[in-house]
């Protein structure tokens, strides 16, 4: 293991030209694929936000005691879709409406009877803000007698599905085309430096050299390349969001990869950088 170490380690100092190419190529590889993920994440992050507006509202009889909320309440708060149940009086309605529609407003002051219904507003759990749980939902609660009506916006949230669908389709198919195309640059490279190192490859052979002790150096080598791409691709993702963040005051909300994704980008580095020296090699051993 310690021959493989330094004879990887000899290559950067034989060819600092094109090991200088090859992790450069793999960490532009990796900051493609970096960049989109990053798109992905915070595009994620803003539906995330959008997805945590969706409610049910449900509007109940006037008159309905108020016992019966409150035992209606902690009931609905026990379905397994529902986060938070909060009461909404007639009066609670009246003032929001005043102060949120502004162009009614004289009219709301100068009422004599309040036309506003009291009603329950129903904020869902994580991973239940798509069109079926809400649903699903919205039927339960017309099941009480002392409930008028039930919103939810279907419409709307039927189109947030359809956006959130699309964006993870597009995103794995983007995803994939650029990971592929990364792992062919990386190994187009590092056959590259195979080529260039042919007849020490075939004087290893003719001294009896096992195919796995001559690949050892390449693997650990290809290894190395691809955790220097990684972590290089990292750090320029790095700077593109910081760049990206101060450019504009809406670009504040802008997330960056937590740890373990950083390490899974690095890691994903390091196993192309691997995969890649193993088919280049392989392939070149074949046909020696």
């Amino acid at each position: 293991m310690r021959l493989f170490f330094r004879e990887a380690l000899l290559t950067f100092d034989r060819t600092p030209l094109l090991s200088a190419l090859s992790i450069t190529t793999i960490a532009f590889s990796l900051y493609v694929v970096g960049l989109f993920g990053l798109a992905a994440l915070n595009l994620r992050q803003a539906l995330r936000g959008v997805e945590e507006r969706v409610e049910v509202v449900a509007y109940l009889l006037r008159g309905t005691p108020a016992e019966t909320v409150a035992a209606a309440s902690q009931e609905i708060g026990a379905f397994p879709e529902v986060q938070t149940v909060a009461f909404v009086s007639e009066e609670d309605a009246l003032q929001r409406a005043r102060s949120e529609l502004v162009e009614f407003r004289d009219a709301y002051r100068d009422l004599q009877v309040n036309p506003l219904p009291s009603s329950l507003e129903i904020q869902l759990r994580e991973g239940s803000r798509d069109a079926d749980h809400v649903k699903a939902v919205a039927d339960r609660l017309k099941g009480y007698a002392f409930i008028d009506d039930v919103r939810y916006g279907r419409e709307w949230i039927e189109k947030l599905d359809r956006l959130r669908n699309l964006a993870g389709l597009v995103g794995l198919t983007i995803g994939l085309a650029f990971a592929v195309a990364a792992v062919v640059i990386i190994g187009v490279t590092i056959r590259i430096t195979v080529l260039q190192r042919a007849r020490e490859i075939m004087i290893m052979r003719l001294v009896g050299a096992t195919d796995w002790f001559i690949r050892g150096p390449f693997l650990l080598e290809g290894v190395l390349k691809g955790l220097l791409g990684g972590l290089l691709a990292a750090l320029m993702c790095f700077v593109s969001y910081l760049f990206f963040r101060g450019q504009t005051d809406l670009a504040t909300g802008l997330v960056f990869f937590n740890s373990a994704q950083l390490a899974l980008g690095v890691l994903f580095g390091l196993a192309i950088g691997l995969g890649g020296s193993l088919v280049s090699v392989g392939r070149h051993l074949r046909n020696v």
